[in-house]
């Protein structure tokens, strides 16, 4: 009897390890505890805007490998779009000077030696320090291994690091932050090119997937959540749904791409990330400017990043914790007087939608990146997948669908 290997969760490490598993011709069975997948990379139609909006703002670099690979699985390379060059424009809100950061491609840099493409402010010998993040040992914070006074910090490391690390980067973990300069900055402008879904998140990484699955006999079965291992010794022999439990053959195999808190609970003494960081996000309903860029920086500013899409404006704000007790009324004023200033629309509020993830990653700490377990489990028939495992990256939609891919090939 062929095997079936059961795959928990429907995020996107979940589907990523289905869709790996499937074109592979493994025979697989999703289970999703909620009535949605896409976990916390999904979209949504919201009823206050009366549009379709992503739960989170999320942006994708060209060289995130795993994740063009699995688009390309899916037939949804077309579904990202960005422009042809790294390109990135910035608002410094405080003083309204602007600039674009224009990132060669080669592994060369010779953007930091021409004034024009580099950052307002900066020789190019201050991009130097930035290499000691290269090789920084794990248990070392940003902060310890590079400075972080002067415009290089505060114009593009911090942008950059809070991003991507979604703490403030001073504590964050040098080696983290290493391995995403590693994979974007060193490697050139075209592996730095920002990609974004146009159409949502659910078009471009999540409806295409479930698509295939279907196609394939293989849906997601949802409202389906897991309770209990049921184990014996070194493995699980079977899996206790409340309402139904399903019994293990010896050949099957389990995968649970579920957030740590959740495998903790499943799997017992199992380490995991403890602290968690949130991010927030805001949607307004109304047509971007005319001259406004995709994605737009701000500097000096509560937010961060913002993104114009067909009549819709989004940002984001990361590391939000301090602004998820500030009423919703009052945090969507502030947001778009900073998004009126900054792009040239109307100052009236348009219609408005908060969306707040408390525990949107894990705080990428090195502390709490120490306490990130490695795929295998303490069963032998039981995997882990998440962005929150230890994929050597901060928690990105890369790291989460890189790490369904490893789970697959572990099946493999």
């Amino acid at each position: 009897m062929a095997r079936t290997v059961h795959i928990v969760g429907a995020g996107l490490a979940g589907l990523s390890a289905a869709i790996e598993l499937t074109l592979r011709g493994e025979a697989i069975a999703v289970h999703e505890a909620t009535t949605f997948a896409g976990g916390r990379c999904r979209s949504y139609h919201d009823q206050i805007l009366g549009m379709t909006i992503d739960n989170g703002n999320h942006l994708l670099l060209s060289g995130n490998h795993a994740a063009q690979r699995y688009v390309k699985l899916l037939g949804a390379e077309a579904r990202l779009v960005g422009p042809p060059r790294a390109e990135f424009p910035f608002l410094d809100l405080a003083n309204k000077e602007q600039w674009t950061l224009r990132i060669n491609d080669g592994r060369i840099p010779w953007w930091i030696f021409n004034s024009g493409k580099r950052v307002p402010g900066t020789r190019a010998l201050d991009y130097l320090p930035m290499a000691r993040l290269l090789w920084a040992q794990k248990d070392r914070a940003v902060g310890e291994v590079v400075r972080f006074t002067g415009p290089l910090y505060e114009r593009l490391m911090r942008p950059l690091l809070l991003a991507a690390l979604n703490i403030e980067p001073s504590a964050g973990s040098a080696a983290l932050a290493g391995a995403i300069i590693r994979e974007t900055l060193v490697l050139g402008g075209q592996a730095c090119r920002p990609l974004v879904a146009r159409e949502g998140l659910g078009s471009a990484l999540i409806e295409p997937a479930l698509a295939l699955l279907r196609e394939r006999g293989r849906p997601v079965r949802m409202g389906h959540q897991l309770h209990r291992l049921h184990s014996s010794g070194t493995r699980v022999e079977a899996l206790d749904f409340g309402a139904d439990k399903i019994a293990l053959e010896s050949d099957d195999v389990v995968i649970l791409a579920v957030p740590p808190y959740a495998a903790s609970a499943l799997v017992a003494d199992l380490k995991v990330p403890t602290e968690f960081r949130a991010i927030v996000n805001a949607h307004f309903r109304i047509e971007p400017a005319p001259d406004q860029p995709a994605i737009l920086g701000l500097i000096n500013s509560t937010t961060e990043w913002v993104f114009a899409f067909p009549g819709r404006v989004a940002t984001t704000i990361s590391a939000g914790d301090r602004l998820i007790e500030t009423p919703r009324d009052a945090l969507a004023r502030t947001i778009w007087s900073e998004v009126s200033a900054a792009t040239g629309l109307p100052p009236d509020l348009p219609p408005w939608q908060i969306v707040r993830e408390r525990r949107a990653t894990f705080a990428a700490t090195p502390e709490q990146d120490a306490l990130r377990p490695g795929p295998q489990t303490r069963f032998t028939n039981v995997l882990l997948a998440g962005d929150w495992t230890n994929t050597g990256l901060p928690a990105t939609i890369e790291s989460a669908i890189r790490s369904g891919r490893r789970a697959a090939d572990l099946v493999a």
